[in-house]
């Protein structure tokens, strides 16, 4: 092995992928170079990669601990504490949260008299070593439940992207207001356990806005523009009561223009509305209760809120020293929302409640990657993160998101990474993880470099899950993992050994091991949430009628001829069907065909279903469509029935399409005690 394959090695870079089981790639050198430069390592000449490789060599001969350690809660210590020198000094730094003997600052011993080591109790702690050469070292060390909350027998909800949610009240596109209305309705009505929702972070602000929820500004910090305006506590007592009803019937407008005139949804005008209403609530005195809380939240959150407000105060054209406070207000009001959200959904019976989204990365112009402390550079600025060409892509994807440094994530003891999971299970009964392979390992792309010559670079995947498993464990919330498309050998069998759920969509469930026909409901694992179809996916009817392939070939994104995709398109519908038809089924009719797909999936184990909720009245347009930008509106479209019609949340309650179905979905899962019925309010 060479210098730099010596040193990508010590660094965590392949130098080699496999788009196939049969086949291996080289990565180019210039790549992984041009990684390990983003890594602090300077690989201009082959002498300095000589001497970079000595000193890490070097570093880790020396080394007493590695920079962070693994203790899962009933198993053995770490394998690196029982390989330190015979008579070396353990002292441990708990954690305020841990709630034992000694306090942050104040180490205690790690051993008991006798010798051995105990177990520490769950946190994130300082362990330090001194060995009997004087040697000493410091270590993050990670104690975690051995997995995560399990989720119930079996339980169902919906899937749904909020924006497209638009009710009576809203202001142009979905608010946590009609998040709530959904959970009662679906809770008390059709025993539903959850409601999943696509991320609902931080945008950056621009002209247009990007409407991707998956490019957030910040993953650590909600979107006002979800805000419910009326559900404000100031609202009621604000002066201006004119200019307010003016705002809000301006918000009318908006929504009637998406649901009765067809226009998309215009996330930058809903945003102009509520800003210029949330500045006149801003000016409202809050009550000496309100003040209190809004206190805490602030000292709770810290110097991480101060940063975001201050990014967007200054990217919003606002003088950041006078205007921070205003984007902070307008967090702990979002925060406050979706905590209402969740208390609205358990309320209704939900045994999860409300499922958010983690997005895989960030905008680069974006507060978490522009807005962090000085010093502290935790994305490597140079690289985007994506995917290697497979078999439906030979190009490869680059997602224009700057990758963490796994380095960085170390050396802080993985501090954003907490913080980001605190922060979002505030709020959550779950969480789904986007793609969450990216514990273990990303695709980076060097900048100018094409996204098939990219490079793998490894995480400490057992740090990220205890992480992972011990902040869900403090919320008490389920752990969803997307794990869909390449995968690397072992991730879905570790992530299932400490209780993180798969991903399971029906039209990829097939035998791929053997002669590729679909899978069996008796075959699929139990521990997923099992879905007809996704956000990225065509919506049911649109499998089933093909109409999917005509639409892409509208936009020109074919890569075979239309006779063909069409063909082998219909030919695999055609499969699916005889199997729902083998096993009873019934698949006469568009209707009919959907309700048996999800009683397909009710006949899995599978711990949670899912029902696309454009699939409840047939809509047939994608939220977004692959491999477009301006050719398609993506994320842009309100939830519409079979001819196109956008509906309201009110609509979709009353239709006989959606409630048949949910009632079939509820009927073929466990009967369950629940709230008394309930209308959308």
């Amino acid at each position: 092995m060479d210098d730099l394959a010596r040193l990508a090695a010590l660094y965590g870079v392949a130098t080699t992928y496999q788009p196939a089981e049969d086949v291996t790639v080289r990565v180019p050198e210039a790549t992984i170079a041009a990684v390990l430069r983003q890594l602090g390592v300077d690989t201009d000449t082959p002498e300095s990669v000589r001497s970079c490789l000595a000193g890490v060599e070097r570093e880790a001969a020396d080394r007493v601990l590695p920079r962070v350690l693994v203790w899962w809660a009933g198993s053995r210590p770490p394998a690196e504490l029982g390989a330190l020198p015979p008579g070396t000094l353990l002292s441990l730094e708990p954690e305020e949260e841990a709630g034992e003997p000694g306090a942050p600052g104040e180490a205690v011993p790690l051993r008991e008299p006798g010798g051995a080591l105990r177990e520490p109790p769950l946190g994130v702690h300082r362990l330090h070593a001194e060995a009997p050469d004087g040697r000493t070292a410091s270590a993050t060390l990670i104690v975690a439940p051995d997995r995560a909350p399990a989720a119930p027998e079996r339980t169902h909800g919906l899937l749904v992207q909020l924006y497209s949610l638009l009710s009576e009240r809203s202001w142009g596109m979905g608010d946590l207001g009609d998040l709530a209305a959904l959970a009662s309705w679906a809770g008390r009505v059709h025993g539903a356990g959850f409601i999943q929702v696509n991320p609902l972070h931080a945008a950056v602000p621009g002209t247009p806005t990007d409407p991707s929820p998956y490019r957030p500004s910040s993953r650590r910090f909600p979107d006002p523009v979800h805000l419910r305006i009326e559900d404000v506590p100031e609202y009621a007592d604000c002066p201006d009561r004119e200019a307010l009803a003016e705002l809000a019937a301006r918000g009318g407008e908006l929504r009637r223009e998406v649901l009765e005139k067809g226009t998309l949804i215009d996330r930058d005008a809903v945003w102009a509305l509520k800003r210029a209403a949330l500045e006149l609530l801003y000016t409202v005195p809050r009550s000496p209760e309100r003040e209190a809380d809004y206190g805490n939240f602030r000292a709770e959150q810290g110097a991480e809120l101060d940063l975001h407000a201050a990014w967007c105060a200054g990217h919003a054209g606002d003088d950041p020293k006078t205007r921070a406070d205003f984007h902070r207000w307008l967090v702990w009001l979002t925060d406050a929302q979706l905590a209402a959200a969740q208390r609205a959904a358990k309320d209704a019976g939900m045994a999860v409640g409300i499922i958010h989204d983690l997005a895989v990365g960030v905008h680069p112009q974006g507060s978490d990657a522009v807005g962090a402390p000085k010093g502290t550079p935790f994305y490597a600025k140079g690289c985007s993160v994506g995917a290697p060409p497979d078999a439906f892509n030979a190009r490869g994807q680059d997602w224009g998101l700057p990758p963490w440094r796994p380095d960085r994530l170390a050396a802080t003891g993985y501090a954003p990474f907490r913080a980001l999971l605190r922060g979002v299970f505030r709020y959550a009964g779950a969480l789904r993880i986007d793609h969450v392979m990216g514990l273990f390992r990303l695709w980076w792309i060097p900048e100018g470099t094409p996204p098939a010559e990219g490079a793998y670079v490894g995480y400490d995947a057992e740090a990220m899950l205890a992480l992972l498993v011990l902040e869900a464990h403090r919320a008490g919330a389920l752990v969803i993992g997307e794990d869909l498309g390449t995968v690397q050998p072992g991730v879905r069998q570790a992530l299932a050994r400490r209780g993180v759920l798969g991903t399971s969509v029906l039209w990829f469930e097939r035998d791929w091991g053997g002669d590729g026909e679909p899978l069996e409901p008796a075959r699929w694992r139990s521990d997923c949430l099992a879905t007809a179809t996704t956000h990225d996916l065509p919506p049911t009817a649109a499998k089933l009628a093909g109409s999917h392939v005509e639409l892409r070939d509208r936009l020109g994104l074919l890569t075979r001829p239309l006779e063909r995709e069409r063909a082998e398109d219909a030919a695999d519908t055609a499969r699916w069907l005889d199997v729902l038809e083998g096993l009873g089924l019934d698949t006469k009719g568009e209707e009919a065909a959907v309700r048996s797909l999800y009683a397909f999936l009710l006949r899995t184990p599978a711990r949670l279903v899912g029902v696309w909720l454009p699939d409840a009245v047939g809509d047939r347009r994608p939220q977004n469509l692959p491999g477009t930008w301006d050719q398609y509106p993506n994320w842009r479209l309100p939830v519409a029935d079979a001819e196109g019609r956008p509906l309201t949340l009110e609509a979709l309650a009353a239709s006989p399409r959606a409630n048949a179905l949910l009632s079939a979905v509820r009927g073929g899962v466990e009967p369950r005690t629940a709230p008394p019925g309930a209308r959308v309010v």
